[in-house]
């Protein structure tokens, strides 16, 4: 069987292949053998009985997940297989967030990191609150200017806009938790360069 999206041989083991646990967590799952060369050959490993005991307690405390680590012999070698099932939300190693894409680890930066995490979350850009600014510092004109064009297409009527600025954001579901999305301030701040 050959190295994969989901199947990765390593000789020994070396921390740094929390790493690689990390990108699979964060990808669709995957399969780590450790004692296994690239070619697929089983080369067996050194002190099974205290990686079994390290490895599992080195991803529970730099991951914060639970792989399966289980211990199999072929031809009289020992290795060891990591099963890491698929994350529902984003799992860092020491502050770096990794992926697994075809058959290599990928860190995630800038716009890729952005866009993993905001998946992974369900969070949309547009949903996430603002500190610092609340609806008193939104352009007092911008209010007036929506609520005339709301009324002259008629998606709102008189009443239902005749209502405090505040209440008008909620309305509107622009604030979450009493804070204003970033929706929001895009919409009637003056600066909306957030």
């Amino acid at each position: 069987m050959a190295e994969s999206q989901n199947i990765e041989y390593k000789e020994s083991w070396r921390d740094e292949y929390l790493k690689w646990i990390c990108g699979f967590a964060n990808a669709q799952g995957g399969t780590i053998y450790i004692g296994i060369d690239d070619a697929g050959n089983v080369v067996g490993v050194k002190d099974i009985k205290k990686l079994m005991e390290d490895i599992p307690n080195k991803i529970q405390s730099g991951l914060g997940i639970i792989a399966d680590v289980n211990k199999h012999t072929k031809d009289g070698k020992d290795y060891i297989e990591i099963k890491v099932d698929p994350s529902s939300f984003p799992i860092s190693y020491h502050g770096e967030f990794h992926y697994r894409s075809g058959a290599t680890k990928q860190q995630l930066t800038g716009i890729a990191l952005t866009e993993f995490i905001t998946k992974k979350t369900g969070v949309r850009w547009e949903d996430v609150t603002v500190d610092g600014i609340t609806a008193s510092d939104l352009d007092a004109e911008s209010f007036k200017i929506f609520r005339r064009e709301a009324l002259r297409s008629k998606r709102m009527t008189e009443a239902e806009l005749n209502i405090s600025n505040e209440e008008l954001l909620s309305k509107l579901k622009l604030l979450s938790n009493g804070k204003l999305k970033r929706s929001a301030v895009l919409l009637f701040y003056g600066d909306p360069s957030i």
